[in-house]
Parts: C-alpha cells; sequence; structure tokens
C-alpha cells in the first residue's frame, strides 16, 4: 500500500518522463492516474452545468442537451488537433528530437487560433438557427440562443484547451495538463451558481450564465496551460508560431483523421438527438441528463485509453513496437475491469442517479431507460476506446474514421431509426442501437489492431 500511495502522489506531482523503457504498469500508472483526473475534470463542466441548469427548467436542460449536441462539431476539431499533438510530441520525445517536439507545440497553437476563430464567427452568427434545425421548439430558441453564442464565441479556448493537453500528454507531462481542468473547473464550480441564480449586484442571468461561467473557466487554463509550457522542456519559441508547412501538412493530416473519426462519431449522436426530439422536450430533457452521466464514467476511462496512445506513440519512436503492443493490451484489460464494474452500479442506481439532476417524472424515466441500456455496452467501450487512441497515437487516425464510418453511420443511425419510428419502439429504440454499434466498433478494432500494419505509419 505504501508503495502505491508513493507512486500516487508521483503521479499527481508530476515529471517530464520519457516512458520507452522499465515496468510498462508502472508506466501505465503514472501516465493514467493524471490523465483520468484530467478526465473527470473535463466531465465535470458537463455535470456541473446541467445540475445547475436544470434547477431553471426542463426547458433549459434540453438548450444546454441541443446546443451541447451540435457544439460537438467544434469538440471533433479539438480532439483531432490534441490527438495529432499527443501523436506528433509523443514520436518526437521518444527519438529524442526536442526541438523538434518544441516547434510542433507551436504549429499546433497557431493552427489551433485560426480554425477557431472560424467556427467562433460561424457558429456565433448562426446559433439561433442551429437551434431551429435541431428542432428546438420557440421556448427553447428564444431562451437558448444567447447561450448557444457564447458556446460557439468560446472555441478557441475549447480548442486550446484540448490541443495543448494533448501536446503536454506527448511529451509525458500528464499532471500539467491534469492541474489546468482543475483549475478550470474549479471556477466554473464557482462561478455556476452566482451567475445562473445571480448573487448582490451580480444579477441572475440563468441559462446564459453557465455558458459564462465555462468560458472564464477555461480560459484561466487555457492561460495556466500556456504558462506551465513556456517553463518546461516544450518551451516554444516566437519562431515556432510561424508557419513550417511541412510540419503543419503533418499535423493537419493526423488531425484531420482524428477530427473525422470523431466528427463522425459525433455526427451520429447529433441524429440521435434529432431524433429523440419527435418525442418532446421531456424525452431530450431525460436523455440529456443521461448522457452528461454517461460522460461523467466514461471519460475517466478515455484516460487509460489517452495513456496507451501516448506509451504507443513514444514507444515507436524509439523503435520499441512490441512494448507498445503489449501497452494496449495492458490498458484495455484494466479498462474492462474498471468499466464493468462502474456499469453495474449505474444500471442498478440509475433511477436516483436521474432523479438527482430532475423532479420531472416523464424526465426521470427516459433518462433512466437511457442510462441501463448505455451501460449495457460498457464492455465493448473499454477496448473499442483503447484500440482507436492507440492507432491515434500511432499517427493512424484513418483508420479508427472508417470505422467509425461503418460503425456509426452504417449501422447505428438505421438503426436508431428503424428501431425508434418504423417499429415503433420510441426513444428505447434509439438507445439500444449505442451498444450494438459499439459491440461492432470493439471487434472491428481489435481485429485490424492484431494485423499490425499501423507499427507502420510514419509521423
Amino acid at each position: 500500500m505504501k508503495k502505491w500511495l508513493t507512486l500516487f502522489r508521483q503521479a499527481l506531482a508530476g515529471s517530464e518522463a520519457v516512458f520507452t523503457s522499465g515496468s510498462i504498469n508502472k508506466a501505465i500508472f503514472l501516465l493514467a492516474v493524471p490523465m483520468i483526473m484530467e478526465m473527470i475534470m473535463e466531465s465535470l463542466f458537463a455535470v456541473v452545468d446541467i445540475f445547475f441548469v436544470s434547477k431553471i427548467s426542463i426547458e433549459a436542460v434540453a438548450t444546454v442537451g441541443l446546443t451541447e449536441s451540435v457544439i460537438t462539431l467544434v469538440y471533433s476539431v479539438a480532439i483531432g488537433l490534441s490527438t495529432a499533438a499527443t501523436a506528433t510530441i509523443a514520436r518526437r520525445v521518444g527519438e529524442g528530437k526536442i526541438a523538434s517536439a518544441q516547434r510542433a507545440v507551436g504549429q499546433v497553437i497557431l493552427f489551433s487560433l485560426v480554425i477557431s476563430t472560424l467556427l467562433a464567427l460561424v457558429g456565433g452568427y448562426f446559433a439561433g438557427d442551429i437551434l431551429r434545425m435541431m428542432g428546438a421548439d420557440e421556448t427553447v430558441i428564444r431562451e437558448g440562443t444567447t447561450f448557444a453564442r457564447i458556446q460557439y464565441l468560446s472555441s478557441p479556448v475549447i480548442i486550446l484547451l484540448y490541443a495543448l493537453s494533448g501536446a503536454l500528454r506527448g511529451a509525458g507531462q500528464a499532471s500539467t495538463a491534469m492541474r489546468s481542468l482543475v483549475i478550470a473547473n474549479g471556477l466554473n464550480m464557482m462561478l455556476d451558481p452566482i451567475l445562473i441564480f445571480g448573487l448582490g449586484p451580480i444579477p441572475a442571468m440563468g441559462v446564459t450564465g453557465a455558458a459564462m461561467a465555462t468560458v472564464i473557466g477555461r480560459s484561466v487554463g487555457v492561460a495556466y496551460q500556456l504558462y506551465a509550457l513556456r517553463h518546461s522542456k516544450m518551451a516554444f519559441r516566437v519562431k515556432d508560431l510561424i508557419p513550417y508547412w511541412a510540419m503543419l501538412r503533418n499535423l493537419v493530416r493526423i488531425a484531420a483523421g482524428g477530427t473525422g473519426q470523431f466528427l463522425v462519431a459525433s455526427a451520429s449522436w447529433i441524429f440521435l438527438t434529432r431524433i429523440l426530439a419527435e418525442f418532446g422536450s421531456d424525452v431530450v430533457g431525460g436523455y440529456t441528463i443521461a448522457i452528461r452521466v454517461i460522460m461523467f464514467t466514461i471519460l475517466p476511462a478515455w484516460g487509460l485509453a489517452n495513456a496507451a496512445a501516448t506509451l504507443v506513440g513514444q514507444n515507436l519512436g524509439a523503435g520499441k513496437p512490441q512494448r507498445a503492443v503489449q501497452s494496449v493490451w495492458q490498458c484495455a484489460r484494466y479498462n474492462l475491469y474498471f468499466l464493468l464494474g462502474l456499469g453495474l452500479v449505474l444500471f442498478l442506481a440509475a433511477e436516483p442517479i436521474v432523479g438527482w439532476f430532475t423532479s420531472n417524472v416523464e424526465a426521470i424515466a427516459t433518462g433512466q431507460q437511457a442510462l441501463q441500456v448505455l451501460c449495457l455496452g460498457y464492455g465493448f467501450y473499454a477496448y473499442g476506446m483503447v484500440i482507436s487512441q492507440s492507432l491515434n497515437g500511432a499517427g493512424d487516425t484513418r483508420t479508427p474514421t472508417i470505422l467509425n464510418l461503418i460503425c456509426f453511420w452504417a449501422i447505428q443511425i438505421p438503426l436508431a431509426y428503424s428501431l425508434s419510428l418504423l417499429w415503433e419502439l420510441g426513444p428505447l429504440g434509439v438507445f439500444a442501437a449505442v451498444p450494438i454499434s459499439e459491440a461492432f466498433l470493439a471487434t472491428l478494432g481489435i481485429w485490424w489492431f492484431r494485423l499490425g500494419k499501423w507499427k507502420l505509419t510514419k509521423v
């Protein structure tokens, strides 16, 4: 026990490390602990927001749900850049090319600012139209347009927060990425009740206050990341912010695959939300609560998946592909143990968990059903996410994109539509389509990983 406590403190304290030798289990632990904490902090943004917003009305919850289902497009770009940053920087660190890794950090920042500015302008201008397109009623559109606009205008901080976290993880500085999320989420938790309900001279802003709290928290988190990078071995220089076209093309190529795979997945969630909108705001509200709970439980598991990505990138850079393979199977096994246990708890406690967020009877019933059905896929999620992130860590972002297209667009969306509307299972049909498609994704991912072609990917 003393040994594990010492390792736990070491993982939280962090250090600039290369994980290409020594115990694989120790490497996984040192990387995964801060990454899991980081993912918990990120997921708390969603849970805390929905908790306070649910005290306003179920329409406010629906506003958050519909907006977040579309703002996921911004997250897709952010995660794509994060993937590219991790893969590129981990490979350079594994090769011992620190100056090249520093330049990569500068190029990640440059590209993040350019693409996020475009997304902010387009999304901010069409915020109300986007809510209408998603099937929101006039009440939701009237109350939620400002919320949606603020969320889109904050695209630069969303994308930078993800991209810089990816850069830090690739460099082995997972604890720094974790601390940035602790700072960001801590501010969000403090500001949410103040800005939503008002305090003293600060007026109540309702659902708009939730958006403002999140933006402020994330902005401070990004400022901390930049400060930490400038005082580490990844200290980028001003000249690293000038376009280096060869490196930019490589980053964009990897990021495009990472963005594409998440975009495919997130677009499928948009379609699912649009189908559920046919059954009313109460159903969308209950589903939104269930998804937020799922996000809170799944994102820590992504910490193990991200640890696998860093280990794959660094070990391929060091010319140790077999160590990379061993790291992936170890991470997947630990993830399976974690998610199966967690899934059982959520299945048994679904009703009180959803009821903690709302007293709306129909929303509770929908949320309970959604949570229990989605939990049935946790075993498949465990392997699917680790395999996908491992391929990303190797720089092979094309394969997960193809697998996502098959499993989410060719299987999940048609199945959800058919089960819910054609076969008249209602919301249950939408929920059931998710674990079914995830089972296909995990199976295909394991098959491709065993072929081993990802080991030859050039970064």
